[in-house]
């Protein structure tokens, strides 16, 4: 246990390393000049070399890294040119909003895409068969920006059903206060149904987007896997015995597939973190997507190396969260 638990604990500290390393480095070679991001392209120059001095950037690029990897073990990413605040400030502000449009898309993706995979299989070239996948295929193909615009366009602009953009309506920012960083569970907390209700108005559009995008994939996977399952031996052998065809498809079939279906949910899942960044922008949702964006836009790089840094690590844990379920999952691995 001591040596497997060394193993992962010294993969993960390879694998980080090798993330900074290759995102610190293009950040510094990419043609882009924060110093004059600061003080513009018409700054005297020993206002320019004075600046470059402070911030370290006149020094070899192993020793820049060096100075950065340093600052990294102590917690501190640096400060974003943007915000003009620490950039771990910044993720602390930023992250729990896509944490909780991530979350709530996957919980309606995974709520309908694994049901349907299984009756898809089960009922396999059927007419529901043919929708399911046909289903699958249009929320799989059609890009995330057409997705939500569409979205807003039907439900916003012509049906009246969505409240809009943003988290929240202005009349009630800055409302309720800050607890979890999830403004649906903060208005909870604080007793506010006003706004919890209208936080939870504007969370279902985007999250719906992200949801039917994942669905889709989850689906069929879902599909895929207990198709191979139902064709085991162990199936036949389960109704030969007379058990029902709910326990042998969801106790015997279901069961033999869990572990695969981990790895898809907590990739998919991953990738909601932090592929929300096109929906975020669409929705005016202040998460770590449209942080990440615009401070790529405004070349702020302490910024975007410190939101990929997090995506990277968000990746690590679910994937080690995988593991773990597979263990418990099926004590065979």
């Amino acid at each position: 246990m001591l040596i497997r638990l060394g193993t992962t604990v010294s993969s993960l500290a390879i694998t980080m390393f090798g993330l900074v390393l290759v995102t610190f480095f293009i950040g510094r070679v990419i043609p882009i000049d924060p110093v004059l991001t600061i003080l513009g392209d018409h700054a005297r120059p020993e206002l320019v070399e004075r600046l470059r001095m402070e911030l370290g950037l006149d020094k070899p690029l192993p020793v820049q890294f060096w100075i950065y990897l340093k600052n990294l073990l102590q917690g501190d990413l640096g400060r974003s040119v943007m915000t003009t605040n620490r950039v771990v400030d910044d993720i602390r502000l930023y992250f729990p909003a896509t944490v909780e449009l991530g979350t709530v898309a996957m919980i309606f993706a995974t709520v309908a895409g694994i049901p349907l995979g299984v009756l898809s299989a089960v009922r396999r070239n059927s007419a529901l068969d043919q929708a399911v996948r046909v289903f699958s295929l249009v929320g799989h193909s059609i890009p995330i920006p057409v997705l939500g615009l569409g979205s807003l366009l039907v439900f916003y602009a012509w049906l009246g059903w969505a409240p809009g953009t943003g988290r929240v309506g202005v009349g009630y920012v800055g409302l309720t206060p800050s607890v979890t960083g999830f403004l649906t569970v903060d208005a909870l907390i604080a007793g506010d149904t006003e706004v919890f209700w209208d936080a939870a108005a504007h969370l279902m559009l985007p999250a719906g987007v992200l949801a039917y995008f994942s669905m889709a994939y989850i689906s069929r996977m879902t599909r895929a896997f207990m198709i191979d399952a139902l064709a085991g031996e162990y199936v036949i052998t389960a109704r030969a015995k007379g058990l029902s065809p709910a326990r042998v498809i969801w106790r015997h079939a279901f069961g033999n597939i869990a572990v695969r279906l981990v790895t898809v949910l907590a990739l998919t899942y991953a990738g909601l973190l932090e592929g929300a960044v096109v929906t975020e922008m669409i929705f005016s949702w202040p998460g770590i997507g449209q942080y990440l964006t615009v401070s790529l836009l405004n070349a702020d790089m302490n910024a975007v190396i410190g939101a990929t840094l997090l995506v990277g690590f968000v990746y690590m844990l679910l994937n080690l969260f995988a593991d773990a379920a597979y263990r418990i999952l099926d004590p065979r691995v």
